[in-house]
């Protein structure tokens, strides 16, 4: 009997020292050991140190101390993972007429993870997370076909509805670009020296055929398209926590320097739709910051307009009257509908749709939307760490990843928070790289750093920028210019050595 315990106490003890390695919670990663602050990325209540392929997709530490909360969050969760359906009276039914994706982890793979760079236009490969646009690029505004089409284009429909866009006619490639450096570093070495890809630079082209296009009067000739990777979720419950008057501070301040000057989003309205914080505030969601907060933000919205789910708060499908007109008028459809065109159009285009969604499943969708937390940093005590990090500041690197912020004091939709100082890496304004073919993107948000590190763990890739095209951190940093150019060639210019602690800095944040 000695023997058999002695047995179970020695499984139990192998179990917890990997149970603390990989899933130890916040505070002291179960190792005794007090962190300095700079640890704690997403303050100390919005911090776990969990550094696992799970990284992205933990509830903050608070979360789980409250059983209403922790009940609410994992009832969000499975609302994020799970596929709607058509069929009506069934579980997460109410997809289409026609949408973008079937779930939200099906542009959002690992959670938080970035979306993996794929080599074709297919929204039922698990790896591709990519959004398409199709704008005017003769504008100086890059505006969206928006009379045809949804901001988000959508590629998928609900027979027998047909899609804006055919699939089987978009066509990605990726180009090859030299730069001016004949894509070497300042001592002669390849850029990603060692890789398989070493010394090329990639990005996206899309071409649409024409005959893809549902409707018969759009010129595709005229327009562009380009597509955009998904954000990181993880940790923006505590961007939106950081008040509007410090994000305009920083803005001011970037006004008062030569170089690196963001772009503060727009004030945007949205009386009605935030009961926290009724009126105007700067965008800093989306690449293009067109969302201001996260009640109307990316991830709100998505919620509807990628799977046409309707809910209380949006009765109405996400589609142009353009579609409407189009899809009414066919008599395919009509048939096979045993409708007329004005029954179709007048069901398209109602503002008065019943709700798919329950309000008490949004409204926990949103406690988890909020309440994802921020993996810690790691080895930051590391001297070749360290090092990086002075090289990282020295660089100047941080006139845009401005490395913290503390959130406002009366932070409403979730009080815990209010006041967490974080390091996200990120001023939340837009900046022109100069990129070779950005798309829409011209000028773009500054992506925050936090948790990025993890993503070979937590995604099984690197991939970076907004479309993608860095394979890894050296080419996210090579493809910086414009704004950031000086930063960029002040990283070409550093000894071999140097340019890798810096980038072990950054995996290491």
């Amino acid at each position: 009997m000695k023997k058999i315990n002695l047995f179970l106490g020695c499984i139990f003890f192998l179990f917890f020292v990997s149970c603390e390695d990989d899933n130890s919670g916040s505070g002291n990663n179960g190792s005794g050991k007090e962190y300095d602050e700079e640890y704690y990325a997403g303050g100390k209540n919005g911090t776990v140190f969990i550094a696992n392929s799970k990284s992205f997709q933990q509830a903050m530490p608070f979360i789980n101390e409250d059983p209403q909360l922790f009940k609410d969050f994992m009832r969000g969760e499975r609302i994020f993972e799970k596929s709607f359906v058509t069929t009506e009276g069934m579980g997460y039914s109410g997809l289409g007429p026609v949408y973008i994706r079937k779930s939200c982890i099906a542009c959002h793979p690992s959670y938080g993870g970035r979306s993996q760079r794929v080599n074709e236009f297919n929204t039922s490969d698990s790896k591709n997370g990519y959004l398409l646009m199709i704008y005017d690029p003769n504008q100086e505004t890059l505006p969206l076909a928006s009379k045809y089409f949804t901001g988000m284009t959508q590629t998928r429909a609900v027979p027998p509805y047909k899609a804006p866009i055919d699939e089987s006619g978009i066509k990605l490639t990726w180009e090859q670009h030299t730069d001016e450096h004949a894509n070497r570093y300042e001592d002669g070495t390849p850029y990603s020296q060692g890789y398989p890809y070493e010394g090329t630079l990639i990005y996206p082209k899309i071409e649409i055929d024409q005959k893809a296009i549902v409707f018969p009067d759009f010129d595709m000739s005229k327009h562009a398209a380009c597509i955009e990777a998904t954000i990181g979720i993880y940790g923006v419950g505590l961007l939106d926590a950081i008040s509007d008057e410090d994000l305009r501070a920083e803005y001011e301040k970037q006004q008062l320097r030569g170089y690196a000057q963001g772009r503060i989003g727009a004030d945007i309205d949205e009386t009605g739709l935030n009961p926290y914080y009724p009126g105007k505030h700067p965008g800093r969601f989306t690449y293009l910051c067109t969302r201001a907060t996260l009640d109307n933000g990316p991830g709100s919205n998505a919620l509807w307009n990628i799977t046409n789910v309707t809910r209380p708060d949006r009765t109405y499908n996400y589609i142009t009257e353009e579609y409407a007109k189009v899809m009414s008028k066919d008599v395919n459809i009509q048939d096979a509908l045993g409708k007329t065109e004005e029954e179709i159009f007048a069901e398209l285009m109602s503002k008065d749709l019943t709700p798919e969604m329950t309000q008490e499943d949004y409204e926990a969708f949103m406690v988890w939307h909020r309440g994802v937390a921020v993996p810690a940093a790691r080895n930051l005590d590391d001297k070749v760490v360290q090092r990086g990090k002075v090289l990282f500041n020295e660089a100047g690197c941080i006139a845009c990843h401005r490395p913290s912020w503390t959130t406002r004091s009366n932070y409403k939709p979730m009080p815990e928070l209010s006041g967490q100082k974080i390091y996200p890496y990120t001023d939340l304004l837009r900046h022109d790289l100069d990129m070779r073919e950005p798309g829409r993107a011209r000028v773009c948000r500054t992506t925050p750093l936090w948790g990025r590190g993890l993503m070979k763990v937590t995604s099984g890739h690197t991939d970076m920028l907004h479309d993608l095209r860095a394979r890894n951190y050296e080419e996210a940093i090579i493809w910086h210019g414009g704004e950031a150019k000086q930063s960029k060639e002040n990283f070409r210019k550093m000894p071999k050595a140097d340019r890798e602690a810096l980038i072990k800095f950054l995996e290491s944040i």
